[in-house]
């Protein structure tokens, strides 16, 4: 398939720059995809669509403050720096602008949330072939431990708040956020609040979390003219011992597993791909791309957002429309279509699709 087959127009006042007043106050639209038949309602009402045994699998990486700001300490040339990467403590492949700039050997002084200089330092040491710089920091013992007071929430560019929004600080993060490491949201589980997650449980559905720290993989533009061309950008991921118990007794009984945003299915899909269509206890890194056609083994229903054109994101929910077939595009083309119409907001911050 080509990139171009995913393109869609959007209009640009349906891109949410604001969270909703409160988290589950956007709006649902609910895919049938046996039927393919759509319902519109509130996010709230998602509770009619869970029934006793299922078991819901949420992405609970924590979104650190990845975007830090820095001068050239030979210059004083201003420097905008995305970490990307942790190749080991201190040591992080990054996105800086102005790229040009930051030459192997050069040396930045980093800024603190005010603009003002610190102690802390960076050194270029490497560039790849795709132009991100790699930094070695001078901080003792580890840059992560500064970041709260150097870095800025790594908000798309969309979302239009003032810099160090407390807001954003709070709001671009899901409330079972734990483990740190993406350097943006797993935004489907923004909208959930720890009193409708207590109302899933309270409907005998269990709840169970992945972890895969968000990077470059998921949001990265596809260039590539033709989807077999695009790869991946590999992600950190783990999967623990309860949640594959979980999945694994749901699966035996014939309940559903319900994937709460892309980067939970690509945690499940990627091990069973792996692993003759079962799950296990896993930790690593994938670069799984899905896309139509797709042969889903363990994602019975999935909750995402309404993504960019041409993005992964909108090629995975197109592969899920339609296990196994291509037809999968048309349904979702269709359904965004609609809830365009339907003035659905779009992006992180925005509505919900509801996939079963």
């Amino acid at each position: 398939m080509r990139t171009a087959d995913f393109h869609f127009d959007l209009p640009p006042e349906l891109i949410a720059q604001h969270p909703a007043a409160k988290r589950d106050a956007s709006r649902l639209l609910v895919l049938h995809r046996k039927e393919n038949r759509i319902e519109h309602k509130q996010f709230r009402d998602i509770l009619d669509f869970f029934r006793k045994g299922d078991v819901l699998v949420l992405n609970n990486s924590r979104v650190i403050p990845a975007r830090l700001r820095g001068a050239n300490a030979r210059t004083g040339g201003k420097f905008e720096m995305l970490l990307i990467e942790e190749v080991a403590p201190n040591d992080w492949w990054t996105m800086i602008k102005p790229g040009k700039s930051a030459r192997v050997g050069t040396e930045i002084v980093l800024h603190d949330a005010n603009g003002k200089p610190t102690e802390v330092r960076a050194t270029v040491t490497e560039i790849n072939s795709e132009g991100h710089r790699r930094l070695k920091f001078s901080v003792s013992p580890n840059i992560y431990n500064e970041l709260d007071s150097l870095g800025e929430m790594p908000l798309p560019p969309y979302i239009r708040h003032g810099k160090n929004s407390s807001e954003d600080k709070e709001r671009y993060q899901t409330v079972f956020a734990k483990p740190a490491g993406s350097v943006a949201a797993p935004t489907a589980g923004l909208h959930f609040t720890p009193e409708l997650l207590e109302q899933i449980r309270a409907r005998g559905v269990k709840i169970c979390f992945v972890t895969l720290h968000v990077g470059l993989g998921t949001f990265l533009p596809v260039k590539a003219e033709n989807l077999s061309e695009h790869k991946m950008h590999e992600e950190r991921f783990e999967l623990g011992e309860e949640t594959v118990r979980a999945i694994s007794e749901a699966k035996n009984s014939g309940n559903r597993v319900i994937t709460v945003g892309t980067t939970t299915v690509r945690v499940l899909e990627s091990v069973a791909k792996a692993n003759a269509g079962k799950i296990n206890v896993y930790a690593g890194k994938t670069d799984i791309f899905i896309y139509p056609p797709f042969p889903f083994q363990i994602a019975d229903a999935l909750l995402t957002n309404f993504h960019l054109p041409c993005s992964t994101l909108l090629m995975l929910v197109s592969a899920f429309a339609a296990p196994n077939k291509i037809s999968g595009r048309e349904m979702i083309l269709s359904a965004y279509a609609e809830a365009i119409r339907e003035r659905y907001r779009f992006f992180s911050y925005g509505d919900a699709m509801l996939i079963l």
